[in-house]
C-alpha cells in the first residue's frame, strides 16, 4: 500500500517499535491513556471500537484487558507496528490493517467509537484525518500530549525526535475539532502517573526528584485558575461526536 506519510516520519515509526525498552515504556503509558478513555466515556458502552494509529498495540491490549468493547479493530501505518500488534494475540482484536495515514479501509459508520490517542501531534494534515474519524463513527476519543510551552521553538530538535510536528493547548485542540464540525461532549486534562515520572530513574536521587516533580504538578494543576492549571498538564482528552448540524460554535 502506498503511504501518504512523509518517508522520514514513516522510517522513524518503523524503527521505534523494535526497541524492547520502548515497548515497556509504551505499555506503562497505555495504562494512563486507557484510564483516560474509560473516564471520559463513562456512561457509554461500545460494541465495535477502532483505534487509528495503534503503534505496537499497547493500548489495544489494555482495552482488551479492561473488557472495554466486544470487538476491537486497528489500523497502523508501519509494518513493524502491525507485526508487534499481531504478536500480542489480543483476544478481542478482530483485525489489524496497514493504512496510508489518512484513508481508513472501512465503510461509513462501521464503528461505535474511534480512538485517536497520541497520534494527531504526528499528523501532517490533521483535518484530513479528523474528517475520516467523523466518517467512521458517531463518537470519537481524541487525546494529545500538551507539548506547547512558551519558547517551544527552541526545543525543535527534541520534539522532532519523537515525530511531534504539531503542538496543542486545550483551547487550540477544541478549536480544531469544533471547526471540523465535531461536538465536544466532554473534555479532560491530566498529568501522567507517578510511575511514568519515575520510569527509568535508577538512582534514589533521580527517583526522588521525579516524585517531587509529580507531586508539584499535582498541586499546580488543581488551583482555582484553569488558565494557570493548563500550563502544567501533560494530556488533553476530548470525547466528541460527529455533528450533522454544522459547526459547534457554542
Amino acid at each position: 500500500m502506498k503511504s501518504n506519510i512523509a518517508q522520514e516520519l514513516k522510517d522513524s515509526y518503523d524503527a521505534q517499535y523494535k526497541d524492547p525498552h520502548i515497548k515497556k515504556w509504551r505499555e506503562l503509558g497505555a495504562k494512563n491513556k486507557v484510564q483516560n478513555i474509560i473516564n471520559i466515556t463513562q456512561g457509554h458502552s461500545f460494541d465495535r471500537v477502532l483505534e487509528v494509529g495503534s503503534g505496537d498495540g499497547s493500548i489495544l491490549q489494555e482495552l482488551s484487558r479492561q473488557n472495554f468493547a466486544q470487538e476491537l479493530y486497528s489500523v497502523e501505518i508501519s509494518q513493524s507496528g502491525l507485526e508487534a500488534i499481531q504478536a500480542r494475540n489480543i483476544p478481542q482484536l478482530k483485525s489489524v490493517q496497514l493504512f496510508d495515514g489518512y484513508k481508513v479501509p472501512f465503510e461509513d459508520h462501521s464503528f461505535d467509537l474511534v480512538i485517536l490517542t497520541h497520534v494527531l501531534e504526528h499528523v501532517e494534515f490533521e483535518r484530513l484525518l479528523l474528517r475520516e474519524l467523523k466518517r467512521l463513527a458517531k463518537h470519537q476519543v481524541i487525546e494529545v500530549p500538551k507539548d506547547y510551552r512558551f519558547g517551544v521553538d527552541k526545543k525543535l530538535k527534541h520534539f522532532l525526535a519523537y515525530g511531534h510536528i504539531n503542538m496543542y493547548t486545550p483551547s487550540s485542540l477544541r478549536f480544531l475539532v469544533k471547526s471540523e464540525g465535531f461536538r465536544i461532549l466532554k473534555n479532560n486534562t491530566a498529568i501522567y502517573s507517578k510511575d511514568v515520572y519515575t520510569f527509568n530513574k535508577p538512582s534514589f536521587t533521580q527517583k526522588l526528584k521525579a516524585q517531587m516533580v509529580y507531586l508539584a504538578k499535582q498541586a499546580l494543576t488543581h488551583t482555582p485558575s484553569v488558565a494557570f492549571n493548563h500550563r502544567y498538564i501533560d494530556t488533553i482528552t476530548l470525547f466528541t461526536e460527529s455533528s450533522d448540524q454544522g459547526l459547534d460554535i457554542m
